[in-house]
């Protein structure tokens, strides 16, 4: 996990196995002013104001190795916007070192700006009251596209989004789903090495989160883009990132494989039995495990250790007519995290105690 440790220096730019992100200790704090309330309070605030020191950012340290797809999850205001912006350049950090692709964000350099894009779900990069094929020329021209790569890299990714009906329509009467996807479009024109996504699919409906999930696992692995995509949505963690950072409070509290969180932050898994009818509380109560019962379905917490004592004495003991065995759900172990504030496993949770009574 990194966090706010410092590690290594990164091999030099442009070398075998240098990272294509490398953040060391990266901070970022904003000096608000309060705003009390009541008339003679706003009057005295024009002439001694008070303020604090909000830390957006905490000594965060991150590799990020050419062709990888790392999502990063977090509550709101957790940080993760701002990550995104220090390593494009937006704003500049309080404290701490950054480069990409060899680069410093900050000191934005032309060659830089080419080599990377940015795709913020709340933010629009197209023209409002310009159609999209408009906004699409503005883009080849900054970034000095050639006519013909521009046109061919233009129709592959209209094709694959199936937006080709859209680019003539201005871009405000366009949905959201359609939007987003034209910004994906305008994004990639330039063939960017480095792909910064920032919450991409905030409301849209689960038919445009399918579509876009399929895009861009297909162009990310076609071009071989390093990617970082900040999301709420687990969906979209499971559907398109291997390696799983997850930030609360300005901090990384995990950094590795979706695997090895539910491995490192669980200690049972989630058991469920369809039964022939209604259980007794008091025989489950006896299995000696965390139990929910829903009618005749009962779900049960079971130690990963004890599954195959404790599951066939169960079995024996009841009419089960199905049972299925699976790991917490991936939603469950990151809410415990965001909730805990820390690196640490949680306890084990458990659900309703057994014999509380039939169904949620």
């Amino acid at each position: 996990m990194h966090n706010s440790s410092r590690p290594p220096s990164p091999p030099p730019p442009g070398s075998p196995g240098a990272p294509v992100i490398h953040v060391e200790g990266l901070a970022k704090e904003y000096r608000v002013f309060d705003k009390p309330e009541g008339l003679l309070a706003s009057v005295t605030g024009l002439f001694r104001r008070t303020s604090r020191t909000v830390e957006a950012l905490r000594g965060v340290s991150l590799t990020v190795g050419r062709g990888e797809f790392v999502a990063m999850l977090g509550p709101n205001g957790a940080g993760k916007t701002t990550f995104l912006k220090l390593l494009s350049g937006i704003i500049t950090p309080t404290r701490g070192r950054a480069t990409v692709l060899g680069h410093v964000p900050w000191e934005r350099s032309d060659d830089f700006r080419r080599r990377f894009a940015l795709v913020m779900g709340q933010r629009n990069q197209l023209w409002w009251d310009l159609p999209a094929a408009e906004s699409f020329r503005l883009h080849k021209e900054i970034y000095r596209i050639d006519t013909p790569r521009f046109e061919r890299t233009r129709d592959e990714l209209v094709e694959l989004l199936g937006v080709g009906t859209l680019l003539l329509r201005p871009v405000r009467d366009l949905s959201l789903g359609e939007r987003m996807k034209l910004e994906l479009v305008a994004a990639l024109l330039h063939e960017p090495e480095v792909l910064f996504l920032d919450e991409p699919t905030i409301g849209l409906d689960v038919v445009a989160q399918h579509a876009l999930h399929r895009f861009l696992s297909h162009v990310q692995a076609e071009r071989g883009m390093t990617v970082i995509l900040t999301t709420h949505y687990m969906k979209d963690v499971a559907a398109l990132c291997k390696r799983l950072v997850v930030v609360t409070q300005g901090s990384i509290l995990y950094d590795g494989s979706l695997d090895q969180i539910v491995d490192r932050f669980t200690s049972h898994k989630i058991v469920t039995l369809d039964l022939d009818a209604a259980p007794d509380a008091a025989a489950v109560a006896r299995w000696g495990f965390p139990a929910e019962i829903r009618g005749p379905q009962v779900v049960l917490r079971i130690d990963r250790a004890r599954i195959s004592e404790a599951l066939p004495r169960i079995l024996a003991s009841a009419g089960v007519r199905d049972v299925s065995v699976e790991d917490v759900p991936l939603e469950e172990i990151v809410a415990e995290l965001f909730r805990s504030g820390s690196g640490a496993p949680p306890p084990r949770p458990a659900i309703a105690a057994a014999g509380a009574g039939g169904g949620p």
